[in-house]
């Protein structure tokens, strides 16, 4: 049979862009299906606006703390407008360059909803048109959208997502965040920058419960308090009406009142309208299930990024598609997520990789830790950014690192080093030989290596 294409990529953020490159470079003739903007979630409403607003938050912040340097900012003003600008403007660069990248390496950009229509055939509607392409494989990155709890109304104005949050349409006097993971963190900085009193509401026990307990603890003491951040923990948000003001009803009761919400709460995959009962895929929860290599039960299908609900994080969409890549021309490779790190880009940034202390126990190892602080650290203490800590966590028997997770300047470039001696399989014995500029941040890694490994 003849196909139209060798490889046909249903959604084009960063995996679908990600898988196409791979693709096209291995000499496949590959081509991509976007109904909307190209660049997905993560360059349109997602990691790309959501650090240009961080970036002015950022600023701001270091102007306002900027005297122990000896340096005096007179009064600080900042105009809501050219922040969201900038904003814009840095998506549209992002997803022009993305665009024009498949195009100069001939990849075929396709407009319009896709739909399976069997393993190797797809539909796609574009304006009440609807034409039928062929792929040898196909490749589903449909990736996800905000999670809205029931009894949340969403008006996109008074009540809104992290989609519209990234537009900086307002700057709300009083914001209550609704979780208080990545999404609700990064928020929680932008808007106390720049001058709104945020209350987060998390349904779970602790706050940041999906990061390290020590970690939690920390970002608690250095990105809640000190901003005046009032919380409700382990309560949920029962029912929550727009206007003004929005009110929030709690499970205990108790009605709160603020000028708007933004939901955090987690997101779901994009899967319900994509023709899998054409194949008889059956989705769970709406995830499509993948095996280690990122295929589906149907052959020449296959599936990565949100779609999944693997780790739902951009670059892990990425390095799926280069999986699904290698495998379809036969090299047999899988996805090592203990060696993918992820980040939190609040100030100080948060950043791990690996198992958390408690992940490590739960999976049976003989657990040991090491924590070192940035305020022993010679570069911390010369610019000022003392808050913060590293911690380490190893097997005792065999030495191999197993997480690392860090709180403090730069963590999100810090961590990249130790996903790499995670994905090596790396011993804290040999990590304690490595030889680190000085003086820099990353020693405060070097000295957990050291300590872990009895040098001192």
């Amino acid at each position: 049979m003849a196909f139209d294409y060798d490889l046909l990529i249903i959604g084009c953020g960063v995996g679908g862009h990600g898988a196409a490159l791979h693709a096209v470079g291995a000499g496949l003739k590959v081509a991509v299906v976007e109904f909307r903007e190209m660049g997905g979630t993560c360059i349109n409403r997602g990691c790309i606006p959501s650090k240009a607003l961080l970036a002015a938050a950022g600023r701001l912040r270091l102007l306002h703390e900027s005297e122990h340097l000896g340096i005096t900012v007179g009064e600080i003003s900042f105009d809501r407008q050219k922040i969201a600008d900038h904003a814009y403007k840095v998506v549209d660069k992002i997803r022009t360059d993305l665009t024009k990248s498949l195009q100069k390496l001939g990849v075929t950009i396709l407009t319009g909803y896709a739909r399976l229509a069997g393993s190797q055939t797809v539909t796609i509607e574009d304006n009440g048109e609807v034409q039928t392409l062929t792929a040898k494989d196909i490749l589903i990155a449909s990736g996800s959208k905000p999670f809205v709890p029931p009894g949340i109304t969403v008006d996109g104005k008074t009540v809104f997502t992290s989609d519209e949050g990234v537009r900086l349409e307002s700057i709300p006097k009083r914001l209550c965040i609704i979780g208080s993971g990545y999404i609700g963190l990064e928020f929680s900085d932008v808007f106390t920058a720049l001058g709104s009193h945020v209350t987060m509401i998390e349904a779970l026990d602790r706050l940041l419960p999906g990061f390290d307990p020590d970690i939690a603890r920390l970002a608690q003491r250095i990105l809640i308090k000190p901003r005046n951040i009032e919380t409700h923990i382990g309560v949920l948000a029962k029912k929550i009406t727009p206007g003004t003001p929005v009110t929030v009803e709690l499970s205990t009761g108790t009605v709160l009142e603020f000028d708007a919400v933004l939901v955090a709460t987690g997101r779901s995959p994009l899967t319900a309208d994509l023709g899998l009962e054409t194949v008889g895929l059956e989705t769970q929860r709406g995830f499509i299930p993948v095996d280690e290599g990122m295929a589906t039960t149907v052959s020449h299908l296959w599936a990565i990024g949100d779609a999944t609900g693997k780790m739902m994080l951009a670059h892990t969409a990425a390095a799926q598609g280069a999986v699904v890549v290698d495998n379809i021309l036969g090299k047999k490779r899988t996805v090592d997520y203990r060696a993918i790190p992820a980040a939190v880009f609040t100030h100080p940034e948060i950043g791990f990789v690996g198992l958390t202390e408690p992940q490590a126990k739960e999976a049976g190892y003989k657990v040991a830790v090491v924590r070192t602080y940035f305020g022993g650290n010679s570069k911390a203490i010369a610019q000022g950014d003392t808050d913060g800590m590293a911690k380490l966590v190893y097997d005792a028997d065999t030495k191999e690192l197993l997480g690392c997770h860090i709180i403090g300047p730069e963590a999100s470039l810090l961590i990249a080093e130790a996903a790499q001696a995670i994905a090596n399989r790396e011993t804290i014995d040999h990590l304690a030989h490595l030889v680190h500029t000085h003086p820099t941040l990353s020693e405060v890694l070097d000295e957990g290596y050291k300590r872990a490994a009895g040098v001192f």
